[in-house]
């Protein structure tokens, strides 16, 4: 069983791309393990508006299957380590405010690849959140992204910079299909503040067809060659 602690606080950071305060983590059956840490913000709960709410309301989670659409209550949810790796992350752009937002007012779809996911649009940018519940005690956030879902609505939005768009944009292109090179997905980006993928921290100048590691002058052209190499750093340690 999971343990409950503290979790972050309401506020959203100011920082472009950071992530709210972090809490430790526990273990718990999940893809990975998971923390039941109240990790969300508090806010109303909301309910499926059908009568008398989702059957996943009124079944324990061992009884669930996967045509059993996922609660919609933040603060039952616990966090895996795979998704508290990616709130740790640079330019992934998500935090448990915005997953708390998606999982109240996000759109729920069925994906065959990874089950449930609800996705929110905000400032022309779409957060992806995917989880799960049918084999863990409780409800579980597997992982999550973002995606540019309206450039030009992103790029007017106070809350992103030009920067922010165009890492969002490589990050969503690499990771499409992972064995592709795509260098001319690449070659109008300027990516100025590194973003992770693997061991390496990543950035692109415009005109550049590939990625750059800062730490080891690596250059890459799809995902697939980034998570394959390990980085030494320029001193080759």
């Amino acid at each position: 069983m999971a343990s409950r602690q503290g979790g972050p606080g309401d506020a959203e950071s100011s920082r472009p791309g950071s992530t709210e305060r972090r809490t430790a983590s526990t273990t718990t059956p999940a893809e990975g393990r998971a923390t039941r840490s109240n990790p969300f913000p508090a806010g109303p709960e909301t309910t499926d508006p059908r009568p008398n709410g989702p059957r996943s309301d009124r079944r324990t989670a061992a009884a669930r299957t996967a045509e059993d659409p996922p609660v919609r209550d933040p603060g039952r949810y616990a966090l895996t380590d795979h998704f508290r790796e990616r709130l740790e992350q640079p330019g992934r752009y998500v935090s448990t405010r915005t997953v708390s937002d998606a999982i109240r007012r996000g759109q729920l779809r069925w994906n065959r690849t990874d089950g449930w996911r609800f996705a929110l649009v905000e400032g022309g940018i779409r957060f992806v959140v995917v989880v799960g519940d049918t084999e863990t005690n409780s409800p579980v956030v597997v992982t999550g992204w973002t995606e540019v879902a309206d450039r030009e609505a992103a790029l007017d939005a106070r809350r992103w910079d030009p920067v922010d768009v165009d890492t969002i944009t490589v990050r969503a292109a690499l990771s499409e299909s992972a064995s592709t090179p795509i260098p001319d997905r690449i070659r109008p980006r300027n990516v100025t503040r590194p973003f992770v993928v693997g061991d390496h921290r990543l950035q692109t100048d415009p005109g550049d067809p590939y990625v750059r590691c800062a730490e080891c002058g690596c250059r890459f052209r799809s995902k697939d060659a980034i998570t394959s190499r390990g980085c030494h750093g320029r001193s080759g340690r």
